[in-house]
C-alpha cells in the first residue's frame, strides 16, 4: 500500500517586529526638545505682544496678563504640578504620549487667533503643555543618562531651551515687515517642530530607572505587601526633601524671577533704554541667546562632569549680576548693550538653570523626582506670573533703574544661596546619592 509523503507543513507567520525603541542620544534630543518648544513659545509671544496689543487693543495691564498666562508663567505651573506627579505614577513617557497634542491645539489657536479669546486660550494651552512636559524631561534625561555624563546630557536640554530663542529670535527679525502676520507664522512653524517631535517620541523607551522599581513595587503587591505611591504629600513629609526644595527655590526660583521678564518684556527693556527698533531688538537677542548656546556647550555640557561645579555655578551667577549693572549703572549705549547681551547669554549657559535641572534630578529619589521638578517648576512659574503682572507698568513707569535693581537683587540672592548649598554629586551614580542624602533606597 504506497503512501503519499505529508506536504510540509507551511511556515508560522514570523511574530511582529518590536517597535523601535529610541534610546541613547536621540532620545535625550528627543525629549529635550520640549525646551525648545517651551524657550520658543515665550519667544514668540515676547515678540508678538506689541502686534497682538495692538490689533486687539489691549492696555499694558492686559499685556501683563497675556503674559502671566502664558508658558512663561501660570499657564506652565499648572502644567508642572499636573505633569510632575503623573510622570511619577504612570511613567516618564505617560506624559509624552499627550503632551505635545495639546501643544499643537494651543498654537494652533494662535496662528488662527481672530478673537481674543483664541489667543488666550491659545496661550494657556501652551502653557500647560510645556509646563507638563519641561519637568518630566529633566527627570526623563538625567535618569537614562551615563551617571559620568550626566551634566553632558541634561546640558542637551539648556542648549535646546537656548538655541529656541535664538532661532525664534533670528526667524521674528526676518518677519519684522510682516507684522502680526510673522508672529502667526513662528506660531506656526512651533507647531511644526512640535509634531515632528511627537512623531520621534513615538519610539521612546520608558526610563530604566522608573521600569526597576516599577517591577520591584508590582512584585511586592502581588506578595501582599502594602504599596504606597509616593506623590506630593509623601515627598513633603521627609525632611531631605524639604531642605532640597527650599534649595532649589532659592537657586533656580530667584533666577527665574530674572530670567523670565527678560524672556517676555526684554524688546520692551531695549525700547526703554532707547533702543526702538524692533529689528534692532531681535538682533541683541539674537546675539545673547547665540551666546547662551555657545556657553551651554563648551561651558556646561564639556565642563560640568570635570570640574567644581560650585566654581562654575558661581562664575555664571556673578556674570549675570554684572549684565544688570551695566544697565542699571551705566549710559548705556549701543556697545554696553551688546556687552550686556553677551555677559548674560554667558552667564545663562552655566548658570542656575543648567543647574537646577541637574541638581533636581540628584538631589530627589527616584519614586518622587518628577513630582519634585513639578513643584518647583510650579513654585518658579506662579512667581514669574505675579511679577510679569506687574512688570510692564512698573517699566513704563519707574523705568530700567528701577526694575534693575530689583533684578539684581534677586540675581544676589540666587549666587549666595548656589555657591553656599552647591551639592557634591559629580561622578556619582543616582542609587548612590539616593543612599547618601536618605541613608537608605527609597522604594515605593
Amino acid at each position: 500500500m504506497s503512501t503519499t509523503p505529508a506536504s510540509p507543513a507551511p511556515p508560522e507567520p514570523a511574530p511582529p517586529a518590536a517597535p523601535a525603541r529610541v534610546r541613547g542620544w536621540k532620545a535625550t534630543i528627543a525629549v529635550a526638545m520640549s525646551n525648545y518648544i517651551e524657550a520658543g513659545s515665550i519667544i514668540a509671544l515676547a515678540t508678538s505682544l506689541t502686534f497682538w496689543q495692538e490689533f486687539f487693543g489691549f492696555s499694558n495691564w492686559v499685556v501683563g496678563l497675556v503674559a502671566a498666562i502664558s508658558a512663561n508663567a501660570f499657564g506652565a505651573a499648572i502644567g508642572a504640578m499636573i505633569g510632575g506627579p503623573l510622570g511619577d505614577r504612570y511613567g516618564r513617557k505617560f506624559i509624552y504620549t499627550y503632551d505635545l497634542i495639546l501643544y499643537m491645539i494651543g498654537t494652533l489657536l494662535v496662528v488662527f487667533a481672530a478673537e481674543a479669546w483664541m489667543l488666550v486660550l491659545g496661550v494657556v494651552l501652551t502653557g500647560i503643555a510645556v509646563g507638563a512636559g519641561v519637568p518630566v524631561a529633566w527627570t526623563y534625561i538625567a535618569e537614562q543618562a551615563p551617571h559620568a555624563h550626566r551634566a553632558r546630557h541634561v546640558g542637551t536640554a539648556q542648549l535646546a531651551w537656548s538655541l529656541g530663542p535664538a532661532i525664534v529670535f533670528a526667524i521674528a527679525t526676518a518677519l519684522v515687515p510682516l507684522g502680526l502676520l510673522g508672529s502667526r507664522i513662528i506660531f506656526a512653524h512651533l507647531f511644526v517642530v512640535a509634531f515632528i517631535t511627537w512623531w520621534v517620541r513615538r519610539g521612546l523607551a520608558e526610563s530604566d530607572i522608573w521600569t526597576e522599581q516599577k517591577k520591584e513595587r508590582e512584585a511586592r503587591a502581588a506578595q501582599g505587601a502594602l504599596v504606597r505611591h509616593r506623590g506630593i504629600r509623601e515627598l513633603l513629609s521627609h525632611r531631605k526633601n524639604i531642605t532640597a526644595l527650599l534649595f532649589l527655590i532659592g537657586v533656580y526660583s530667584l533666577w527665574n524671577l530674572v530670567a523670565g521678564q527678560m524672556g517676555i518684556f526684554m524688546p520692551r527693556v531695549y525700547a526703554t533704554a532707547g533702543v526702538e527698533s524692533a529689528a534692532s531688538q531681535n538682533l541683541l537677542q539674537v546675539l545673547l541667546w547665540t551666546m547662551t548656546v555657545i556657553a551651554t556647550y563648551l561651558g556646561f555640557m564639556r565642563l560640568g562632569d570635570r570640574v567644581d561645579r560650585r566654581l562654575l555655578y558661581g562664575i555664571g551667577a556673578a556674570l549675570g549680576i554684572a549684565a544688570w549693572m551695566i544697565l542699571v549703572f551705566a549710559h548705556v549705549t549701543m556697545p554696553l548693550l551688546i556687552l550686556f547681551a553677551v555677559l548674560w547669554g554667558v552667564s545663562a549657559g552655566i548658570g542656575a538653570q543648567a543647574f537646577y535641572a541637574l541638581w533636581t534630578a540628584e538631589m530627589f529619589a527616584t519614586p518622587y523626582r518628577a513630582t519634585a521638578q513639578g513643584v518647583l517648576f510650579f513654585v518658579a512659574r506662579i512667581l514669574v506670573g505675579v511679577l510679569s503682572y506687574f512688570f510692564p507698568v512698573m517699566l513704563e513707569t519707574q523705568g530700567v533703574p528701577f526694575v534693575g535693581v530689583l533684578m539684581i537683587g534677586f540675581l544676589l540672592a540666587s549666587l549666595l544661596i548656589g555657591v553656599i548649598g552647591a551639592p557634591d554629586t559629580r561622578g556619582k551614580t543616582l542609587e548612590q546619592i539616593e543612599q547618601e542624602r536618605y541613608g537608605e533606597r527609597v522604594a515605593r
